[in-house]
C-alpha cells in the first residue's frame, strides 16, 4: 500500500529562477512547450531550495497556507481526492434514491442503506433496542463453552481477542486457508496501552473515560467500576500482543496445524465449539499468526471471569456500532476516534460517514457504476503503457545491479515476470443477492453486513484461490501489493490529479503515478516480499551472500529513517517502517529510469520554466504533500509502516542520483549526499 492508509522554485510561478533549480531549468526557453506541466506552480515556497528541502520547497506555500478542515486529522492529496470519490459515490447513491428501484436489487439495498445510516431521528427514536439481542446473547452467557461459541459467532462483526480469517496459504498460494490472529483492543495498538509515554497516557485516559460513558449509557449500575475492569483486561490482552515489527515477518507468522494440535497447544478456549460457530468446523489445518500471544489469549479466555468478559463484550460491541445508535453513543465516540486519538475538531459529515458504510458493505456494486461514469478507457491504456514501461525499467535496473548474484538476479527476473497487474476494476463484479438490507434498520444492515462478507470469506477455506478477486474497490483512494498473489493493484480512483493527469507532460506522471507503480513493484522486492517467490509462495530463492548483503542495505535504511523526528523527541521506528521504506527508495530510483527511457534520447522539454527531469522529483514531491494534527501524527509514528510524507519525500530523493543530478546539489546543501554513501537497493 502506498497510504493504512498521506526551494525557491522561483520568486514568480510562472517563470522560477534558474539560479534556485539549479541548471537544468537553465536550458533553452525556447524549448517545445506542452499546455500543462502537472505541477501546482502555486504551491511552491519561494524562500526554501530543492537542494535544501526538496518537499518544502515543492509545497512550502500550500504547506503555510492550507489548513486542515475541522473533520479531518490529516489533510494532502489522498484526503482531497477522497474527498473528491466519496463526493462522486454521494451522486451516484442520490440518483439511485431519486428513482424507484426493484425491490431485492442491489440499486435498492444501496439506496435502503445509506437513507438508513443518514436518518438520525429514527436512530435516536430506536435507542439501545436494536442493539438489545445482540447484548442480551452477552448476557446470557453462562459457561466457558457458550463463551467460546459467542467469540466464534460474533467473527467478523467484531473485533475480538481472537479473529479468524481465510487468505492463501503463504507456502501454498493456490488454497485458501483459515488462520487464526490476535485482536480485541480498543485503542490502536498495543503500545496505547503499555508505552510509558506521557502523550499516549494521555488517550489512555481518555478511552477510560470513554468506557466509562458506555457503561453508564447502556445502564451499568457502577460505570467507573466497569470501566476500569475493562481496561485492565485490555491491558492484559496487549501484553500477550505482538508488536508490529515482529508481525512483519512473513515465516514466524506462519504456524499451520491442525485444529487438534491448536487445541492441544493453546488451552483454555474449547476450539472446536469457538470453530464451528465461527464456521470452520471443516477445516483440516490453519495457520496462528502469532503463536505466543494465541496460547497466551486462549489462556485468557479460561482464567478471567465470565462476568468480566461480559463487560469487556458489551462495551466492545457498542463502542463498535456507536455511529448507529443514539446521540450520547455518537458523542462519546468522536470525543474518543475523533478528537483524542486523530485530534479532528468535528466529526465526518453524516453523509460521507454514510459514504464509507456503504462503501464498506456494498462497494463493488458502487464500484461499477463508479468506473463507468469516472473512468474511460483511455486512463485504463494508459496505465498500461506506463506500467509496461516500469516493469522495462526495473528489468534493467535488476540486470544491472552490482551487488547480486547472476542466480539471484535470474529468480528476480522470474518473479517480476509473474506480476500480475490490475488497473482501475475487477472483471467480474461481486454478487450482493445474498445480502439482507432493511431500510431503517443503521444497526441491523451494518451488522448483517459485515456478517454477510465473513461468511463469504469463511465459505473459501480449504478452495482454491480466485486470482480474479480485489482487496480495494475501484472508488478507493490507493494502491496494493498482493505477495501470495503476486499482484498489483491500482483502483480507478488514485489516477487522477495529482497523482495522474491525462493532460500533463510525462515527468510528472511519473514522478507522481509512476513512483506509485514503481512503489507496489518494489513491495515484491522489500524485506517482506523478497521472500515469495514468482508464484506467491513464502520460499527463498535468494544465494546467502545475496541475502546478507540486501539485509545490509536495509539496515542502512533503517538507520538513516530512525534518525528522522517527526515530533519532538520522537524518532521514526525504521524497522517498522522499512518495507515502505525500501519500496519508496525504489519505486522513486525505477520510475526515474522509466521518465528517462521514454524521452528516447531527447532532451525534456521545459515547461513553466522547469526542466523535465526537475519536474519529474517536483511531481513525486507534490504528490504527498500532507498536513496532519500531532494527534494523528502520533497515531502514524504508533502503528503506521509508511513513513511521514515530508520524510518519504525527501528520504527516498536524497538517495537517488537523478534528484542530485536534476537539482546540481553541492556539498553543503541539506539534502547533499556523496555518492558512496547514497543507499541504492533495485
Amino acid at each position: 500500500m502506498i497510504f493504512l492508509a498521506h526551494g525557491a522554485i522561483g520568486a514568480e510561478a510562472v517563470a522560477p529562477a534558474a539560479g534556485v533549480l539549479g541548471t537544468a531549468a537553465a536550458t533553452s526557453a525556447a524549448a517545445a512547450k506542452a499546455p500543462n506541466s502537472g505541477l501546482d506552480l502555486s504551491a511552491f515556497e519561494p524562500k526554501v531550495r530543492a537542494q535544501d528541502d526538496l518537499f518544502r520547497a515543492a509545497n512550502g506555500t500550500w504547506l503555510n497556507t492550507a489548513s486542515i478542515p475541522a473533520d479531518k486529522s490529516a489533510y494532502g492529496a489522498f484526503e482531497q481526492l477522497a474527498d473528491k470519490s466519496d463526493a462522486q459515490v454521494r451522486a451516484i447513491i442520490e440518483a439511485l434514491s431519486a428513482k424507484p428501484q426493484k425491490d431485492g436489487s442491489t440499486e435498492q439495498k444501496i439506496a435502503a442503506f445509506y437513507s438508513s445510516y443518514l436518518d438520525l431521528a429514527a436512530i435516536d427514536k430506536a435507542g439501545l433496542a436494536p442493539a438489545q439481542a445482540r447484548l442480551d446473547s452477552i448476557a446470557a452467557i453462562k459457561t466457558k463453552a457458550e463463551l467460546a461459541q459467542w467469540l466464534g459467532g460474533a467473527q467478523g462483526v467484531s473485533n475480538l481477542p481472537i479473529n479468524l480469517y481465510v487468505m492463501a496459504d503463504v507456502k501454498q498460494p493456490t488454497i485458501n486457508r483459515a488462520l487464526a490472529t490476535q485482536g480485541g483492543l480498543g485503542l490502536p495498538d498495543r503500545d496505547y496501552y503499555l508505552k510509558a509515554d506521557a502523550k499516549l497516557a494521555q488517550v489512555r485516559k481518555a478511552y477510560l473515560s470513554y468506557l466509562s460513558t458506555l457503561a453508564k449509557l447502556s445502564g451499568e449500575a457502577v460505570p467507573d467500576q466497569v470501566a476500569a475492569q475493562v481496561l485492565a483486561l485490555e491491558t492484559r490482552i496487549a501484553k500477550l500482543h505482538w508488536s508490529n515489527v515482529a508481525n512483519r515477518d512473513p515465516v514466524k507468522t506462519y504456524n499451520p496445524m491442525t485444529p487438534a494440535q491448536l487445541a492441544k497447544k493453546a488451552p483454555g478456549l474449547d476450539w472446536s465449539v469457538f470453530l464451528k460457530a465461527g464456521q470452520l468446523d471443516g477445516i483440516d489445518r490453519l495457520s496462528v499468526t502469532q503463536p505466543s500471544a494465541i496460547i497466551g489469549l486462549a489462556a485468557l479466555v479460561n482464567t478471567v471471569p465470565l462476568a468480566q468478559w461480559q463487560q469487556y463484550l458489551k462495551l466492545r460491541v457498542l463502542d463498535e456500532n456507536a455511529q448507529v445508535l443514539p446521540q450520547a453513543f455518537r458523542e462519546a465516540h468522536f470525543a474518543l476516534h475523533g478528537a483524542a486519538l486523530t485530534g479532528a475538531k468535528e466529526p465526518l459529515p453524516r453523509w460521507q460517514q454514510g459514504i464509507n458504510d456503504v462503501n464498506q458493505a456494498l462497494g463493488e456494486a458502487l464500484g461499477q457504476v463508479y468506473v463507468a461514469e469516472h473512468f474511460p478507457p483511455a486512463y485504463k491504456a494508459r496505465m498500461q503503457e506506463l506500467v509496461a514501461n516500469l516493469m522495462a525499467a526495473y528489468r534493467d535496473s535488476i540486470d544491472g545491479l552490482s551487488w547480486m548474484t547472476p542466480a539471484t538476479k535470474a529468480a528476480a527476473r522470474e518473479k517480476l515476470s509473474k506480476y500480475m497487474v490490475k488497473i482501475g476494476y475487477p472483471d467480474t463484479w461481486r454478487d450482493y443477492s445474498g445480502l439482507d438490507v432493511r431500510a431503517g434498520d443503521a444497526f441491523g444492515n451494518s451488522a448483517r453486513s459485515a456478517a454477510f462478507e465473513y461468511q463469504r470469506m469463511a465459505q473459501r477455506a480449504g478452495k482454491p484461490v480466485d486470482r480474479t478477486e480485489w482487496g480495494m474497490t475501484p472508488q478507493t483512494v490507493n494502491a496494493y501489493y498482493n505477495p501470495t498473489l503476486n499482484e498489483i493493484v491500482f483502483p480507478a480512483a488514485i489516477l487522477q490529479p495529482p497523482f495522474f493527469d491525462m493532460a500533463a507532460d510525462d515527468a510528472v506522471n511519473y514522478g507522481a503515478i509512476g513512483a506509485v507503480i514503481g512503489h507496489e513493484i518494489s513491495h515484491g522486492f522489500d524485506d517482506e516480499g523478497s521472500q515469495f517467490d514468482g508464484d506467491g509462495a513464502l520460499r527463498n530463492w535468494w544465494t546467502p551472500a545475496d541475502r546478507k548483503a540486501f539485509d545490509a542495505i536495509g539496515a542502512k535504511l533503517v538507520a538513516q529513517y530512525s534518525k528522522y523526528e517527526p515530533l519532538p523527541g520522537k524518532q521514526l521506528n525504521g524497522k517498522l517502517t522499512l518495507g515502505e521504506n525500501i519500496a519508496d527508495l525504489s519505486g522513486l530510483q525505477i520510475a526515474y529510469k522509466a521518465y528517462q527511457r521514454s524521452l528516447n534520447g531527447k532532451p525534456a522539454v521545459v515547461l513553466d520554466g522547469i526542466g523535465g527531469e526537475q519536474r519529474f522529483f517536483l511531481g513525486w514531491a507534490q504528490a504527498w504533500r500532507d498536513k496532519a494534527r500531532d494527534e494523528k501524527a502520533l497515531q502514524q509514528l504508533t502503528t503506521d509502516p509508511h513513513s511521514p510524507p515530508s520524510f518519504r519525500t525527501n528520504g527516498a530523493a536524497i538517495n537517488n542520483d537523478g534528484f542530485h543530478q536534476a537539482f546540481g546539489t553541492k556539498e553543503g546543501d541539506a539534502m547533499f549526499k556523496p555518492s558512496a554513501q547514497r543507499i541504492r537497493i533495485w
